[in-house]
């Protein structure tokens, strides 16, 4: 893997000025969530992805991000390769109302072997693929922890067996997340993985969603609607595809300088209608 290209996109040093410690790991995981946004819009570009960590790697190192199985695929095999010891798990998520489960709609990531004062264990949770959730790497400790703007609660999963509940903060986008703790392989997610880029019951192909924290609060776009949480909290519908796109690059990071023109303007149409639809059903 390109670690240094992976590192260059990140903003940070050469590697061999990167020390594998619990603050390196943190340095890590709020750069990554900073600089990289979580999208989905290669669905609405309709483009085709795998959850091979490298080729999510590739993607995130050309500018683009990804959702949950890229972003954590790939900063698994950076941490990995970096030297950080790194385990994959089968997690799930509990959209807002609906029902825990662990039904590897979530690809969660432990690091081990890094006590710190904290954490003298030397067990972290790890999620740069969470979207409007963490900006560091949580101890793998029961507890509150508060980052930002945000509360999160830690606890025993009670859907897996031995495994942890993330409760997300109330004015997160999803009510929080179980995973097991048995190691898991990229190819326990690729049924799910077809399902979220494919069914017309995803979340992903019903709205054009990005989001991109930061140590202050995040900035989420769904649709037409930018919102922001946080410090310089704002809400407004962006009406052009000049001040789409406009947001993109300047919010999220997302010049999309791999997207043509031609292909620009088949997502805004896309995009738009959505968002007409959606204006059309809520009026109803």
């Amino acid at each position: 893997m390109n670690t240094a290209g992976y590192l260059r996109r990140l903003g940070l040093p050469d590697p061999l000025r990167f020390p594998v410690s619990a603050d390196g790991l943190r340095t890590l995981h709020r750069a990554h969530v900073e600089k990289v946004s979580y999208e989905a819009l290669e669905i609405w570009l309709g483009r085709s992805t795998t959850v091979d960590p490298r080729e999510s790697a590739e993607r995130i190192i050309r500018g683009r991000g990804g959702y949950c199985y890229h972003l954590n695929g790939a900063f698994s095999a950076l941490a990995g390769a970096l030297g950080y010891d790194v385990v994959r798990h089968v997690g799930g998520v509990q959209k807002r109302g609906g029902a825990p489960e662990v039904d590897a709609s979530h690809l969660v990531l432990t690091v081990r072997g890094l006590p710190s004062g904290d954490n003298p264990g030397g067990e972290w949770l790890v999620d740069v693929g969470l979207g409007d959730a963490l900006h560091e790497p949580l101890p793998l400790v029961a507890g509150t922890y508060r980052q930002g703007p945000f509360q999160y609660v830690l606890r025993a999963s009670e859907v897996a067996p031995g495994g942890w509940r993330f409760d997300h903060d109330p004015n997160g986008s999803f009510d929080g997340m179980d995973f097991a703790t048995e190691p898991a392989e990229m190819s326990a997610f690729t049924g799910m993985h077809r399902h979220l880029t494919t069914s017309p019951e995803s979340g992903f192909v019903r709205v054009a969603a990005v989001q991109r924290r930061d140590a202050y609060g995040v900035d989420s776009l769904r649709g037409l609607h930018l919102t922001r949480l946080g410090a310089g909290a704002h809400s407004v519908t962006l009406d052009t595809s000049r001040d789409y796109y406009a947001a993109l690059a300047d919010v999220f990071l997302l010049p999309l300088d791999d997207v043509s023109a031609e292909e620009k303007d088949e997502l805004w149409r896309k995009v738009n209608k959505a968002h007409e639809n959606w204006l059309t059903g809520r009026s109803a």
